[in-house]
């Protein structure tokens, strides 16, 4: 569920990703082929189902804003959530974890992928390259591509 509300941010979402991942784990346990530990397998169900999600998302986000630009009585627009609250972090740090979460939402979704993984759910590099198969050298540099992006992000809204 932490690593759900991490990518995409939202509670309702999050608790029905959540509930596929757990169907789709039981559905599929058959075919699990030790080839990875069960957590491993199960993360990476979870961060497919998350990226599906967000990709979709992002398909009638921009449908949603292209019928308003040619359409104009469609009142249909997408609107991000700006204010969204992990329950992980701690109250004194929630208007800084704001800013994080928008600048994660900035990031292609391969380095999002990897700084959850690594920083929030504070997974080892080799066991993040195996959820997300690629190798220990593509993660650290995913790593650092994310943390560059997010500095830049960040220092451009001078926090």
């Amino acid at each position: 569920m932490n690593t759900v509300l991490g990518m995409v941010q939202d509670h309702h979402v999050a608790e029905d990703l959540t509930q596929e991942v757990f169907v789709t784990v039981y559905k599929s346990l058959i075919s699990f082929n030790e080839k990875s530990s069960l957590s491993t397998w199960i993360y990476r169900i979870t961060v497919n189902k998350c990226i599906d999600h967000l990709r979709s998302k992002n398909v009638k986000k921009r449908s949603g804003f292209l019928s308003a630009i040619f359409m104009k009585d469609s009142g249909e627009t997408a609107v991000e959530a700006t204010d969204f609250n992990h329950p992980g972090v701690q109250i004194e740090n929630r208007e800084k974890s704001k800013y994080l979460f928008k600048a994660l939402n900035t990031l292609p979704e391969n380095q999002k992928t990897v700084f959850i993984l690594t920083y929030m759910e504070d997974l080892p590099q080799k066991e993040v390259a195996e959820i997300m198969d690629m190798t220990v050298k593509g993660v650290e540099s995913l790593l650092q591509r994310a943390k560059g992006n997010l500095r830049k992000y960040l220092s451009d809204l001078d926090i």
